[in-house]
């Protein structure tokens, strides 16, 4: 028998939370929906503690092999039998009674909707320790249109996977998780329906989203990270010029040259996990540029935008450098031209007047 919504609760050596992540959903107001919970092999006793609930509506369906953790998400998306999908962590909980009911309402009221997220709020040791910051995107109710919302979200993702119901047709129609993406799939996912649906944001948390060293982003090592965070983006551009969404496939641009230089600044730097050497940054592009034409546009937006960010620390004569191998990349750069004439005048003054300093950050933009 059909459901209007499913919830999918993969769970792997996490029994110990799950009561507090079902009881969750089973207390709320709005009551048709099954729970399906993914037991990919857990060696604890994610079996007991599933029977022990003798509500109808909670499944436990245990595979035969441990799938890991994309194969068991998307076995689960297919056995759902609901309209709607929630896709939740067995360690994550929703956090009051009537959030389940607050989405349906959006989704009835705004058909052209592909998903509802919320922000989320983090809980530590069984205490919530406040909002998580990086999943706000506004202090008010909002419904984006999805393909600006893509260009935005390209940047970095802001969306917490536990907090979002999705139709199921989305899964259906637009994509599955990507078995190839380990760290980034659920951002991907958010991506691809964006730019094909409206997006709906309710500003009230929704859900407790567990910070812990068995977490999933915890566990994922950086070059995985990575390697996902550049896929996603390139991906996206396809996709986004598969629809002839031009706009999108600018601003894929602007945030793949973006991110490629953020990671080049902190391997010079010496500074933290999220670094890329010149040998990896052309290994990259050449995995993933299609043409020469596109190598050099995106190599010549990278180094740019390195110049840019050395020329913020006051490092002229590397900004220059930078800026001089960006406008061997392109032919027809007039900003960049201008930024690299002013600078190669500015590094052969003895000092510059504030109002100089001043024209270029503009320019810089």
């Amino acid at each position: 028998m059909s459901s209007t919504v499913s919830f999918v609760i993969p769970c792997y050596r996490l029994a110990h939370l799950l009561p507090e992540c079902i009881e969750s959903i089973l207390s709320q107001t709005f009551k048709d929906f099954e729970i399906l919970i993914l037991d990919d092999c857990s060696p604890d006793n994610t079996e007991h503690i599933v029977k022990s609930f003798t509500d109808s509506r909670v499944k436990h369906i245990r595979n035969d092999i441990n799938l890991g953790h994309l194969r068991n998400y998307n076995k689960g998306l297919q056995l759902s039998a609901g309209k709607y999908i929630w896709l939740i962590s067995a360690d994550d909980r929703l956090r009051r009674n009537d959030v389940l009911q607050r989405y349906l309402d959006i989704f009835e009221q705004n058909p052209r909707v592909g998903y509802v997220f919320s922000p989320a709020i983090g809980l530590e040791n069984g205490s919530e320790k406040g909002l998580v910051d990086w999943t706000v995107n506004g202090d008010r109710d909002f419904v984006f249109d999805g393909k600006a919302f893509a260009r935005r979200l390209v940047h970095g993702n802001t969306i917490a996977a536990p907090s979002v119901m999705a139709r199921k047709e989305c899964y259906e129609n637009v994509t599955l998780f990507p078995l190839d993406m380990p760290y980034g799939g659920d951002w991907y996912l958010w991506l691809a329906f964006a730019l094909r649906y409206q997006v709906a944001y309710v500003s009230e948390p929704s859900v407790d989203y567990r910070l812990h060293a068995q977490s999933m982003t915890s566990q994922t090592d950086r070059s995985a990270q990575i390697a996902d965070n550049f896929a996603i983006r390139w991906r996206i551009k396809r996709m986004a010029g598969e629809l002839g969404d031009r706009a999108s496939v600018a601003e894929c641009d602007r945030s793949i040259a973006d991110h490629y230089a953020y990671c080049l600044a902190r391997e010079t730097l010496q500074d933290g996990d999220y670094r890329m050497s010149l040998e990896d940054f052309e290994a990259s592009l050449g995995r993933n540029a299609r043409t020469s034409a596109e190598k050099r546009a995106i190599r010549a937006r990278v180094y740019e935008a390195l110049g840019n960010g050395l020329y913020r620390k006051k490092e002229i004569r590397k900004a220059i450098h930078y800026y001089d191998l960006a406008s061997r990349g392109r032919h027809w750069m007039p900003r960049l031209w201008a930024k690299r004439a002013f600078l190669k005048a500015l590094a052969i003054k003895p000092n510059s007047a504030p109002g100089e300093v001043n024209l270029l950050n503009k320019s810089a933009q």
